[in-house]
């Protein structure tokens, strides 16, 4: 039955398109020729895509279901959302150009406006993006869109499937406008996931799954060589967000146009997403910091990423674990487990944690998210990497101390099942603790907190409002070991005072006999202090 474009419909195309772009993510980065052939088209609009989703579960999470509240949100708070959360979790050029259509199609649907004026305004946005315009690519076929969307009846159904099939053609004949994508023998990679894109808005406003095109196979290369390897160009792929004022933003597309190629700035209202290939990647993030305030930032070496690993053995078992920091990455890495970091305020989305997963190559893994706010994440990237036919054991840890503790206890000689009860159990058995800093005035457990104090958390809850780091750590200390302890365990910050961790250990020596002490250093973590009690 057709579906009218409301709050409901929008949730529903993006849960749609999210699991048609996990089905396709392979087969859009096989094709990924251009502009860099570096084979992540179809994971980066993945990616992009589930923070779309993301940030609309959110809006209707905070409705009540029946009976208390039978309401659903405004059709423009959900496009509100949606394009807000594909600004700040978009990745590389594609992700970084859906997320410019998202947001000129909410543009238009938040005032009240049809599907066919919003895919208008989402390729019309989409262009004016993009330094330079180059035909033949997701552009191309976003305008075949819209202007097909242009000419079909007035029905939200009937509008998407016009631009479907508009987008369908457009697509099939990127190859005869791209050099690049006819010597290759494939279409455009992220044309070819806009239709994935535009497919699940049929099937959401329809009810109806569209006929899939017929896909090409993908070419083998003429020569050993990488793809990568063949086609000169900048060394770096740069991204970060970035709060600037329109007149700032504007200097600094002019700068980085100078700077590199492949340039994307998208966004308004003051935040912005920016995107540039560049050989000096310092200049690019300097950019930035004279226009305002980048932040997110992210800097990858395109042969780092291009050039494919060797072959190697798929191992029985393997553990990747989320870290919140340089320094227990390391730690992680020594003690044989692969680790994800999560920098402050940049959680993993469940698509990395499943790119992890499969890195490890390994019958077996164990998953340990070492935070309670990546449950859900960590079970969705659990779920996907089971359909691919990995074992994989999801452990609940709630912090890395837990994560620690349920490392030193890994053994890959005993069954899967025996290792995960002995780790599950080792995280089970530490209380967790973190010091931070009050960024404002705010109600906790223990009172109310300033900006600027100290703030002890034990287990999720602040239980101690302090001024002071060394002495709020040793209260904190003295609370979790007065239920008794063997082992404290301190993963200390890099921006943490000088000597806190010898302060924090010679405290616990003296106070506290029998109990031993070991200090990690995090780097730098989104807190001075974390704190486990075995």
């Amino acid at each position: 039955m057709p579906q009218t474009l409301d709050a409901v419909a929008v949730r529903g195309w993006c849960a749609l398109c999210l699991d048609a772009l996990g089905r396709d993510r392979e087969a859009i980065d096989a094709i990924n020729v251009y502009p860099v052939a570096d084979g992540d088209t179809g994971t980066n609009l993945y990616l992009t895509m589930e923070s779309a989703a993301q940030a609309v579960e959110a809006v209707f999470a905070a409705y009540p279901e029946p009976p208390v509240y039978a309401g659903v949100p405004d059709l423009a708070d959900v496009v509100r959302a949606m394009a807000h959360g594909a600004l700040i979790g978009a990745r590389g050029n594609s992700g970084t150009i859906l997320a410019q259509l998202l947001r000129g199609m909410a543009d238009v649907l938040q005032d009240g406006g049809g599907l066919a004026s919003a895919l208008a305004r989402a390729a019309s946005a989409a262009y004016l993006a993009v330094a330079h315009p180059v035909e033949g690519t997701v552009l191309t076929v976003a305008a075949a869109a819209a202007e097909a969307a242009r000419s079909a009846g007035t029905a939200p159904a009937e509008v998407a499937q016009a631009a479907y099939a508009g987008a369908r053609d457009a697509l099939d004949a990127t190859p005869s406008q791209l050099a690049a994508l006819g010597r290759a023998g494939v279409v455009d990679a992220g044309g070819r996931g806009l239709v994935t894109v535009l497919g699940a808005l049929v099937q959401a406003l329809s009810g109806e799954v569209p006929a899939a095109r017929r896909e090409a196979p993908v070419p083998v290369p003429m020569d050993d060589c990488p793809a990568q390897a063949q086609a000169a160009g900048p060394a770096f792929e740069v991204i970060y967000l970035l709060e600037a004022d329109d007149a700032a933003v504007d200097r600094l597309r002019a700068r980085l146009d100078r700077l590199g190629e492949s340039l994307v700035v998208v966004g308004g209202d003051g935040l912005w997403n920016v995107h540039v290939h560049v050989d000096d990647a310092g200049a690019a993030v300097e950019a930035g910091v004279e226009a305002g305030r980048p932040h997110r930032i992210r800097i990858t070496h395109f042969e780092q990423r291009a050039l494919p690993e060797p072959p190697r053995e798929q191992v029985q078992r393997a553990v990747v674990a989320v870290v919140p920091g340089e320094g227990l990455a390391g730690l992680c890495a020594r003690a044989g487990a692969l680790a994800v970091l999560a920098r402050p305020g940049e959680p993993p989305a469940s698509g990395e944690l499943v790119e992890a997963i499969r890195r490890a190559h390994a019958r077996e893994v164990v998953l340990l998210p070492n935070d309670a706010e990546l449950r859900h994440t960590a079970a969705a990237a659990v779920e996907q990497a089971r359909a691919e036919g990995i074992r994989v054991a999801l452990i609940p840890t709630r912090a890395a101390v837990q994560g620690i503790a349920a490392l030193a206890v890994h053994a890959p000689e005993r069954r899967f099942d025996e290792d995960v009860v002995a780790m599950t159990s080792a995280a089970g058995a530490t209380r967790h603790a973190e010091l931070a800093v009050a960024e404002r005035q705010s109600w906790t457990m223990a009172g109310v907190c300033q900006a600027g104090d100290v703030l002890g958390l034990i287990d999720g809850d602040v239980v101690v409002i302090g001024q002071d780091l060394s002495a709020t750590a040793r209260t904190v200390l003295d609370r979790m070991l007065a239920a008794g302890g063997e082992l404290v365990t301190l993963i200390v910050s890099a921006d943490a005072p000088a000597g806190l961790a010898d302060q924090l250990e010679t405290h616990v020596g003296k106070a506290h006999l029998a109990v031993d002490t070991v200090v990690y250093e995090g780097g730098r973590q989104g807190v001075p202090l974390l704190i486990g009690v075995e």
